[in-house]
Protein backbone atom coordinates (compact mmCIF):
# COMPACT_ATOMS: atom_id res chain seq x y z
CA UNK A 1 0.00 0.00 0.00
CA UNK A 2 1.12 3.63 -1.17
CA UNK A 3 1.52 5.69 2.12
CA UNK A 4 2.07 9.48 2.13
CA UNK A 5 5.18 10.51 4.64
CA UNK A 6 7.52 12.68 5.51
CA UNK A 7 10.51 11.22 6.63
CA UNK A 8 13.83 11.53 6.71
CA UNK A 9 16.92 9.27 7.71
CA UNK A 10 19.27 7.82 10.60
CA UNK A 11 22.99 7.51 11.46
CA UNK A 12 26.16 6.60 13.20
CA UNK A 13 28.70 8.51 15.15
CA UNK A 14 32.38 6.94 16.28
CA UNK A 15 34.97 7.60 19.15
CA UNK A 16 37.36 9.84 19.46
CA UNK A 17 39.92 10.39 22.01
CA UNK A 18 40.48 14.11 23.66
CA UNK A 19 41.55 15.62 26.23
CA UNK A 20 40.93 19.02 28.41
CA UNK A 21 41.48 20.29 31.91
CA UNK A 22 38.88 18.95 34.24
CA UNK A 23 38.08 19.47 37.82
CA UNK A 24 40.26 18.54 40.99
CA UNK A 25 41.68 14.94 40.91
CA UNK A 26 40.92 14.28 37.30
CA UNK A 27 42.97 13.24 34.50
CA UNK A 28 42.88 13.72 31.00
CA UNK A 29 39.01 12.20 29.08
CA UNK A 30 37.70 10.64 26.44
CA UNK A 31 34.60 10.03 24.63
CA UNK A 32 32.82 6.86 25.32
CA UNK A 33 29.20 7.80 23.19
CA UNK A 34 26.92 9.42 21.71
CA UNK A 35 23.39 9.96 21.70
CA UNK A 36 23.09 9.87 18.00
CA UNK A 37 19.78 9.29 16.11
CA UNK A 38 20.64 5.12 16.55
CA UNK A 39 18.92 6.07 19.48
CA UNK A 40 15.62 6.45 18.24
CA UNK A 41 13.36 3.94 16.16
CA UNK A 42 12.61 6.52 13.74
CA UNK A 43 14.27 9.50 13.63
CA UNK A 44 13.63 11.43 10.94
CA UNK A 45 16.86 14.01 9.64
CA UNK A 46 16.67 16.95 7.63
CA UNK A 47 19.71 19.51 6.98
CA UNK A 48 18.72 23.05 6.12
CA UNK A 49 21.39 25.67 4.60
CA UNK A 50 20.37 29.01 4.36
CA UNK A 51 21.87 32.47 3.77
CA UNK A 52 19.08 35.39 3.34
CA UNK A 53 16.40 33.98 1.30
CA UNK A 54 18.03 30.76 -0.32
CA UNK A 55 17.84 27.43 1.38
CA UNK A 56 19.24 24.34 0.33
CA UNK A 57 16.84 21.68 2.19
CA UNK A 58 18.35 17.45 2.29
CA UNK A 59 16.11 15.51 3.07
CA UNK A 60 17.07 11.96 3.80
CA UNK A 61 14.35 8.99 3.88
CA UNK A 62 14.05 6.50 6.29
CA UNK A 63 11.29 4.49 4.39
CA UNK A 64 10.96 1.10 5.28
CA UNK A 65 8.71 -0.74 3.20
CA UNK A 66 8.24 -1.99 -0.66
CA UNK A 67 10.34 0.25 -2.32
CA UNK A 68 7.66 0.42 -4.87
CA UNK A 69 5.40 2.01 -2.22
CA UNK A 70 7.35 4.95 -1.56
CA UNK A 71 6.03 8.49 -2.21
CA UNK A 72 6.97 12.03 -0.94
CA UNK A 73 4.69 15.01 -0.85
CA UNK A 74 6.58 18.13 0.84
CA UNK A 75 5.11 20.99 0.97
CA UNK A 76 7.32 23.91 -1.09
CA UNK A 77 6.91 28.21 -1.55
CA UNK A 78 7.68 28.22 -4.95
CA UNK A 79 7.90 26.11 -8.15
CA UNK A 80 10.86 23.72 -8.59
CA UNK A 81 12.61 22.96 -11.34
CA UNK A 82 15.16 19.92 -12.60
CA UNK A 83 18.37 22.22 -11.89
CA UNK A 84 17.23 23.16 -8.11
CA UNK A 85 16.63 19.27 -7.32
CA UNK A 86 19.78 16.77 -6.96
CA UNK A 87 20.61 13.69 -4.72
CA UNK A 88 22.39 14.19 -1.73
CA UNK A 89 24.69 11.51 -0.08
CA UNK A 90 23.65 10.06 3.16
CA UNK A 91 27.26 10.21 4.23
CA UNK A 92 26.92 13.99 4.93
CA UNK A 93 24.55 13.18 7.37
CA UNK A 94 26.20 10.98 9.07
CA UNK A 95 29.21 13.40 9.86
CA UNK A 96 27.07 16.21 10.59
CA UNK A 97 24.88 13.64 13.67
CA UNK A 98 28.62 12.72 14.60
CA UNK A 99 29.77 16.05 14.72
CA UNK A 100 26.92 17.55 16.58
CA UNK A 101 25.52 14.67 18.87
CA UNK A 102 25.19 14.52 22.65
CA UNK A 103 28.13 12.89 24.07
CA UNK A 104 29.51 11.46 27.55
CA UNK A 105 32.72 12.20 28.38
CA UNK A 106 34.85 9.88 31.23
CA UNK A 107 37.88 11.14 34.04
CA UNK A 108 40.04 9.34 35.64
CA UNK A 109 40.82 11.35 39.09
CA UNK A 110 44.86 11.17 39.72
CA UNK A 111 46.80 10.33 42.67
CA UNK A 112 45.57 13.12 45.19
CA UNK A 113 48.82 12.00 47.21
CA UNK A 114 51.22 12.94 43.72
CA UNK A 115 52.17 16.00 42.54
CA UNK A 116 49.59 18.24 41.06
CA UNK A 117 48.81 16.85 37.20
CA UNK A 118 49.25 19.35 34.50
CA UNK A 119 47.00 19.30 31.95
CA UNK A 120 47.59 19.15 27.92
CA UNK A 121 44.90 19.13 25.29
CA UNK A 122 45.71 16.62 22.43
CA UNK A 123 44.39 17.69 19.22
CA UNK A 124 40.99 15.33 18.14
CA UNK A 125 42.58 13.17 15.67
CA UNK A 126 11.18 10.69 -16.71
CA UNK A 127 8.62 7.88 -16.32
CA UNK A 128 5.29 8.13 -15.31
CA UNK A 129 3.82 6.58 -12.44
CA UNK A 130 1.75 3.28 -12.43
CA UNK A 131 -1.41 4.24 -14.41
CA UNK A 132 -0.22 7.26 -15.93
CA UNK A 133 -0.47 10.89 -15.39
CA UNK A 134 -4.19 11.76 -16.55
CA UNK A 135 -4.98 14.70 -19.33
CA UNK A 136 -4.69 18.16 -18.75
CA UNK A 137 -8.41 18.77 -18.78
CA UNK A 138 -9.16 16.68 -16.49
CA UNK A 139 -6.51 18.02 -14.10
CA UNK A 140 -8.52 21.45 -14.39
CA UNK A 141 -11.26 19.89 -13.47
CA UNK A 142 -10.05 19.10 -10.35
CA UNK A 143 -7.92 22.34 -9.79
CA UNK A 144 -4.84 21.21 -10.06
CA UNK A 145 -2.05 22.02 -12.58
CA UNK A 146 1.63 20.50 -13.31
CA UNK A 147 4.00 22.88 -13.09
CA UNK A 148 7.14 20.78 -13.77
CA UNK A 149 7.92 16.90 -14.09
CA UNK A 150 11.10 15.08 -14.55
CA UNK A 151 13.37 12.53 -12.91
CA UNK A 152 16.74 12.92 -10.88
CA UNK A 153 18.07 9.62 -10.11
CA UNK A 154 16.31 7.47 -8.92
CA UNK A 155 13.42 10.08 -8.23
CA UNK A 156 10.59 10.30 -10.38
CA UNK A 157 8.98 14.19 -9.69
CA UNK A 158 6.50 16.33 -10.12
CA UNK A 159 5.94 19.80 -8.70
CA UNK A 160 1.98 20.96 -8.53
CA UNK A 161 -0.25 23.67 -7.13
CA UNK A 162 -4.10 23.24 -6.40
CA UNK A 163 -7.08 25.50 -6.06
CA UNK A 164 -8.36 23.44 -3.33
CA UNK A 165 -7.88 20.02 -1.49
CA UNK A 166 -10.07 17.69 -2.52
CA UNK A 167 -9.15 18.54 -6.25
CA UNK A 168 -5.55 17.64 -5.02
CA UNK A 169 -6.55 14.97 -3.25
CA UNK A 170 -8.35 13.30 -5.74
CA UNK A 171 -5.66 13.94 -7.99
CA UNK A 172 -3.35 11.91 -6.10
CA UNK A 173 -5.11 8.86 -5.58
CA UNK A 174 -5.58 8.64 -9.03
CA UNK A 175 -2.50 9.25 -10.18
CA UNK A 176 -1.17 6.29 -8.22
CA UNK A 177 -0.64 7.95 -5.00
CA UNK A 178 -2.84 6.12 -2.29
CA UNK A 179 -2.70 8.69 0.28
CA UNK A 180 -4.46 7.97 3.82
CA UNK A 181 -7.72 9.61 4.99
CA UNK A 182 -8.20 13.14 5.99
CA UNK A 183 -4.95 14.29 3.82
CA UNK A 184 -6.95 17.15 2.14
CA UNK A 185 -7.91 18.40 5.90
CA UNK A 186 -3.98 18.59 6.28
CA UNK A 187 -3.56 19.69 2.91
CA UNK A 188 -6.00 22.60 2.99
CA UNK A 189 -3.60 25.41 4.97
CA UNK A 190 -0.84 24.63 2.35
CA UNK A 191 -2.94 25.60 -0.53
CA UNK A 192 -4.08 28.76 1.28
CA UNK A 193 -0.91 30.08 1.34
CA UNK A 194 -0.40 29.82 -2.18
CA UNK A 195 2.31 26.51 -1.50
CA UNK A 196 3.45 24.38 -4.22
CA UNK A 197 3.64 20.49 -4.05
CA UNK A 198 7.20 18.81 -4.77
CA UNK A 199 6.00 15.05 -5.11
CA UNK A 200 8.53 12.09 -5.74
CA UNK A 201 8.16 8.14 -6.40
CA UNK A 202 11.10 5.95 -7.06
CA UNK A 203 11.89 4.97 -10.45
CA UNK A 204 12.04 1.26 -10.01
CA UNK A 205 14.18 0.40 -13.24
CA UNK A 206 17.17 3.14 -12.11
CA UNK A 207 16.86 1.90 -8.65
CA UNK A 208 17.39 -1.50 -9.38
CA UNK A 209 19.56 -0.95 -12.41
CA UNK A 210 21.79 1.60 -9.96
CA UNK A 211 22.16 -1.03 -7.19
CA UNK A 212 21.14 0.95 -4.60
CA UNK A 213 20.73 -0.33 -1.19
CA UNK A 214 18.48 2.75 0.33
CA UNK A 215 16.67 5.86 -1.33
CA UNK A 216 19.81 8.57 -1.38
CA UNK A 217 18.74 11.92 0.00
CA UNK A 218 16.79 14.34 -2.08
CA UNK A 219 18.12 18.14 -1.79
CA UNK A 220 15.96 20.97 -2.84
CA UNK A 221 17.09 24.36 -4.05
CA UNK A 222 15.10 27.70 -3.77
CA UNK A 223 14.41 31.42 -2.77
CA UNK A 224 11.73 32.40 -0.51
CA UNK A 225 11.37 34.35 2.75
CA UNK A 226 9.62 31.80 4.41
CA UNK A 227 12.23 29.86 6.65
CA UNK A 228 10.09 26.77 7.02
CA UNK A 229 9.64 23.31 7.58
CA UNK A 230 6.54 21.58 7.01
CA UNK A 231 6.03 18.70 9.73
CA UNK A 232 1.79 18.45 9.68
CA UNK A 233 1.76 16.39 6.22
CA UNK A 234 4.02 13.91 8.27
CA UNK A 235 1.17 13.14 10.90
CA UNK A 236 -1.59 12.04 8.54
CA UNK A 237 0.16 8.42 8.94
CA UNK A 238 0.98 8.39 12.94
CA UNK A 239 -0.58 9.55 16.01
CA UNK A 240 2.08 8.92 17.81
CA UNK A 241 5.03 11.20 19.04
CA UNK A 242 8.04 11.25 16.25
CA UNK A 243 11.61 12.36 16.69
CA UNK A 244 12.32 15.45 14.39
CA UNK A 245 16.14 15.93 14.16
CA UNK A 246 17.36 19.52 12.62
CA UNK A 247 21.24 20.66 11.25
CA UNK A 248 20.85 24.42 10.49
CA UNK A 249 24.08 25.84 8.64
CA UNK A 250 24.08 29.53 8.42
CA UNK A 251 26.88 31.75 8.03
CA UNK A 252 25.55 34.17 10.52
CA UNK A 253 25.12 32.23 14.00
CA UNK A 254 22.74 30.21 15.49
CA UNK A 255 18.88 29.29 14.19
CA UNK A 256 16.05 29.71 16.47
CA UNK A 257 12.44 28.36 16.13
CA UNK A 258 10.02 30.91 16.20
CA UNK A 259 6.43 29.51 16.68
CA UNK A 260 7.28 27.26 19.47
CA UNK A 261 10.04 27.70 22.45
CA UNK A 262 13.12 25.79 22.36
CA UNK A 263 15.35 24.87 25.36
CA UNK A 264 18.93 23.50 25.80
CA UNK A 265 19.34 19.56 26.99
CA UNK A 266 20.68 19.22 30.47
CA UNK A 267 24.14 19.61 30.04
CA UNK A 268 27.89 19.33 31.60
CA UNK A 269 25.94 17.07 34.74
CA UNK A 270 28.03 14.50 36.48
CA UNK A 271 27.39 10.66 36.16
CA UNK A 272 27.54 8.02 38.16
CA UNK A 273 30.31 5.85 36.14
CA UNK A 274 27.62 2.95 35.54
CA UNK A 275 25.90 5.04 32.98
CA UNK A 276 28.76 4.15 30.13
CA UNK A 277 27.35 0.99 29.79
CA UNK A 278 23.88 2.32 29.76
CA UNK A 279 24.42 5.54 28.35
CA UNK A 280 21.37 4.89 25.37
CA UNK A 281 19.18 4.09 27.99
CA UNK A 282 20.03 6.86 30.17
CA UNK A 283 19.75 9.20 27.22
CA UNK A 284 16.42 8.18 26.08
CA UNK A 285 14.96 8.61 29.81
CA UNK A 286 16.69 12.23 30.53
CA UNK A 287 15.43 13.57 26.88
CA UNK A 288 11.89 11.75 27.91
CA UNK A 289 11.58 13.51 31.17
CA UNK A 290 12.67 16.60 30.01
CA UNK A 291 10.11 16.47 27.17
CA UNK A 292 7.07 15.75 29.35
CA UNK A 293 8.67 18.81 32.00
CA UNK A 294 8.00 20.77 29.32
CA UNK A 295 4.55 20.08 28.49
CA UNK A 296 5.85 18.50 25.50
CA UNK A 297 5.43 21.37 23.28
CA UNK A 298 8.95 22.86 22.77
CA UNK A 299 12.41 22.18 20.80
CA UNK A 300 15.77 21.10 22.27
CA UNK A 301 19.01 22.93 21.57
CA UNK A 302 21.24 19.90 21.29
CA UNK A 303 24.33 21.36 19.53
CA UNK A 304 25.26 25.02 18.41
CA UNK A 305 28.85 25.71 17.56
CA UNK A 306 31.15 27.04 14.98
CA UNK A 307 31.76 24.77 12.43
CA UNK A 308 35.36 25.93 11.48
CA UNK A 309 36.47 24.07 15.23
CA UNK A 310 35.45 22.14 18.38
CA UNK A 311 36.63 22.10 22.00
CA UNK A 312 36.55 19.48 22.56
CA UNK A 313 35.59 17.63 19.26
CA UNK A 314 33.51 14.87 19.42
CA UNK A 315 34.16 14.17 15.09
CA UNK A 316 36.03 15.90 13.01
CA UNK A 317 34.77 19.42 11.93
CA UNK A 318 33.35 19.22 7.99
CA UNK A 319 35.69 19.84 5.50
CA UNK A 320 35.30 22.84 2.66
CA UNK A 321 33.94 19.86 0.36
CA UNK A 322 31.67 17.77 3.00
CA UNK A 323 30.41 21.29 3.30
CA UNK A 324 29.41 22.10 0.04
CA UNK A 325 28.21 18.36 -0.44
CA UNK A 326 25.91 19.42 2.25
CA UNK A 327 23.85 22.32 0.76
CA UNK A 328 26.34 25.19 1.80
CA UNK A 329 26.52 27.58 -1.33
CA UNK A 330 28.25 30.34 0.01
CA UNK A 331 32.12 29.37 0.72
CA UNK A 332 34.93 31.58 -0.99
CA UNK A 333 38.11 32.15 -0.08
CA UNK A 334 36.91 35.94 0.93
CA UNK A 335 34.51 33.77 3.93
CA UNK A 336 36.30 31.16 4.51
CA UNK A 337 34.31 27.82 6.34
CA UNK A 338 32.14 30.72 7.42
CA UNK A 339 29.62 27.96 8.76
CA UNK A 340 27.47 27.80 12.26
CA UNK A 341 25.66 24.47 13.03
CA UNK A 342 22.62 24.77 14.85
CA UNK A 343 21.11 21.29 16.02
CA UNK A 344 17.35 20.63 17.09
CA UNK A 345 16.06 17.98 18.08
CA UNK A 346 12.12 18.05 18.06
CA UNK A 347 9.88 15.28 19.12
CA UNK A 348 6.10 16.12 18.28
CA UNK A 349 2.36 14.68 17.92
CA UNK A 350 -0.57 16.49 16.58
CA UNK A 351 -2.00 17.64 19.51
CA UNK A 352 1.41 19.83 20.49
CA UNK A 353 2.51 20.88 17.50
CA UNK A 354 -0.43 22.23 15.40
CA UNK A 355 1.71 24.41 13.27
CA UNK A 356 4.85 23.77 10.82
CA UNK A 357 7.93 24.84 12.32
CA UNK A 358 9.07 28.57 11.73
CA UNK A 359 12.73 29.37 11.89
CA UNK A 360 15.19 32.57 12.04
CA UNK A 361 18.37 33.01 11.64
CA UNK A 362 20.56 34.89 14.30
CA UNK A 363 23.93 37.01 14.51
CA UNK A 364 24.07 34.32 18.32
CA UNK A 365 27.41 32.93 18.37
CA UNK A 366 27.33 31.16 21.63
CA UNK A 367 28.26 27.72 21.66
CA UNK A 368 26.15 24.75 22.95
CA UNK A 369 26.69 20.82 23.48
CA UNK A 370 24.96 18.43 25.19
CA UNK A 371 27.64 16.67 27.43
CA UNK A 372 27.48 13.99 30.16
CA UNK A 373 30.79 13.53 33.12
CA UNK A 374 32.30 10.32 34.16
CA UNK A 375 34.49 10.48 36.71
CA UNK A 376 36.66 7.30 38.03
CA UNK A 377 37.86 7.48 41.83
CA UNK A 378 41.18 7.15 41.75
CA UNK A 379 41.93 3.11 43.41
CA UNK A 380 45.90 3.29 43.63
CA UNK A 381 47.37 3.20 47.43
CA UNK A 382 47.13 6.87 49.03
CA UNK A 383 49.36 7.41 52.04
CA UNK A 384 48.50 10.85 52.75
CA UNK A 385 45.94 13.60 54.50
CA UNK A 386 44.73 14.97 51.12
CA UNK A 387 44.32 11.16 50.47
CA UNK A 388 42.15 10.61 53.26
CA UNK A 389 40.39 13.82 52.49
CA UNK A 390 40.05 12.42 48.64
CA UNK A 391 38.16 8.93 50.21
CA UNK A 392 35.75 10.74 52.51
CA UNK A 393 34.73 13.01 49.51
CA UNK A 394 33.95 10.07 47.55
CA UNK A 395 30.78 9.08 49.07
CA UNK A 396 29.17 12.41 48.76
CA UNK A 397 30.33 12.82 45.58
CA UNK A 398 28.53 9.25 44.38
CA UNK A 399 25.44 10.11 46.33
CA UNK A 400 25.25 13.85 44.25
CA UNK A 401 25.49 11.91 41.00
CA UNK A 402 23.33 9.39 41.98
CA UNK A 403 20.74 12.51 42.80
CA UNK A 404 21.61 14.40 39.76
CA UNK A 405 20.92 11.03 37.37
CA UNK A 406 17.55 10.39 39.23
CA UNK A 407 16.25 14.06 38.53
CA UNK A 408 17.06 13.85 35.06
CA UNK A 409 15.71 10.77 34.47
CA UNK A 410 13.41 9.72 37.03
CA UNK A 411 14.79 6.40 38.01
CA UNK A 412 14.66 5.51 41.55
CA UNK A 413 17.28 6.27 44.27
CA UNK A 414 17.24 3.11 45.04
CA UNK A 415 18.19 1.28 42.09
CA UNK A 416 20.97 3.76 41.59
CA UNK A 417 22.23 2.72 44.63
CA UNK A 418 22.73 -0.45 44.17
CA UNK A 419 24.10 -0.08 41.27
CA UNK A 420 27.07 2.58 42.40
CA UNK A 421 27.87 0.18 45.33
CA UNK A 422 27.74 -3.26 42.51
CA UNK A 423 29.96 -1.01 40.23
CA UNK A 424 32.38 0.18 42.96
CA UNK A 425 32.49 -3.40 44.78
CA UNK A 426 33.26 -5.78 41.23
CA UNK A 427 35.67 -2.72 39.46
CA UNK A 428 38.97 -2.66 37.68
CA UNK A 429 41.64 -0.75 38.03
CA UNK A 430 41.73 1.32 34.79
CA UNK A 431 44.96 0.06 33.87
CA UNK A 432 44.74 -3.01 34.50
CA UNK A 433 43.95 -3.96 30.71
CA UNK A 434 47.10 -2.30 29.81
CA UNK A 435 49.36 -4.31 31.84
CA UNK A 436 47.58 -7.46 31.24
Amino acid sequence: MKILRILFSLVLSLIVVVCFAPKAWAFCGFYVAKADTKLYNQASQVVIARDRDRTILTMANDYQGDIKDFALVVPVPVVITEEQVNVGDPKIIQRLDAFSAPRLVEYFDSDPCGPLSEYRRIPAPVNTVSGGFRGVTEDQALGVTVEERFSVGEYDIVVLSARESNGLETWLRRNGYRIPRGANRLLRPYIRQNMKFFVAKVNLEEFEEAGYQMLRPLMIAYESPKFMLPIRLGMINSTKEQDLIVYILSPKGQAEITNYRTVKVPSNSELPVFVKEEFTDFYKAMFQTSYEQEGKKVAFLEYAWDMGWCDPCADNPLTPEELKRAGVFWLNSQRGTNVFITRLHVRYSRDKFPEDLMFQETSNRQNFQGRYVLRHPYEGEMDCRAGEEYQRSLNKRFEQEAQTLAKLTGWKMGDIRKKINFTQNHSTPWWRSVWD
